[in-house]
């Protein structure tokens, strides 16, 4: 994999061949990124892939989820992870791209997990100390243990589980045969 660092010295290096003076400023985010992106592909979850669709670009990614256990099973989920320039100080920014019933999801994409929430009630919020490990980990635990129907995204879809379990799991199959098949 080819990573920022990487792409600098090849940059600095047909700067300096052309006799241009580049003051080139590595940002505090792209720094972390070159560590973090490395420690987060050594510790994803089996359920998980990561795709970068350009190499020198750490900052955006897609994550795929694709559960082997839960209501979701036998689905695929996409979600684009973007990181601000103000990261770490700052949240990633996360979209779901594939549309599914869930109760921390809405349907356009938007996803409810405190861990992205730059200050939260429950001070389970966003810190400087958390890494991009901790928000795969996050999204991936919305699939199993991670569900919550106390503060709902999707209310429909919290009240549908909770009055009707057998009707929630149907049309969430539904949702995974029509827009997430593998």
């Amino acid at each position: 994999m080819i990573t920022l660092r990487g792409k600098l010295k090849k940059d600095s290096d047909i700067a300096n061949s052309k006799n241009k003076d580049y003051n080139k400023r590595v940002s505090v985010r792209d720094k972390l990124l070159i560590k973090e992106v490395q420690e987060m592909e050594q510790t994803l979850p089996t359920t998980c892939q990561v795709k970068f669709h350009d190499p020198h670009c750490l900052h955006e990614f897609t994550l795929l989820i694709v559960p082997d256990e839960g209501y979701w099973t036998g689905g695929r989920f996409q979600f684009q992870i973007y990181i601000p320039e103000e990261y770490n100080m700052a949240p990633p920014k996360v979209k779901c791209l594939t549309k599914l019933w869930h109760p921390n999801i809405n349907e356009d994409g938007n996803v409810c997990l405190s861990i992205l929430r730059q200050s939260s009630i429950d001070e389970m919020g966003w810190a400087p100390t958390r890494k991009l490990k901790d928000v795969v980990w996050g999204l991936n635990s919305l699939f199993t243990d991670l569900l919550n129907f106390d503060d709902p995204l999707n209310r429909e879809a919290a009240d549908l589980f909770i009055k009707d379990k057998e009707s929630f799991r149907s049309k969430v199959k539904d949702y995974v045969m029509q827009y997430a098949k593998r």
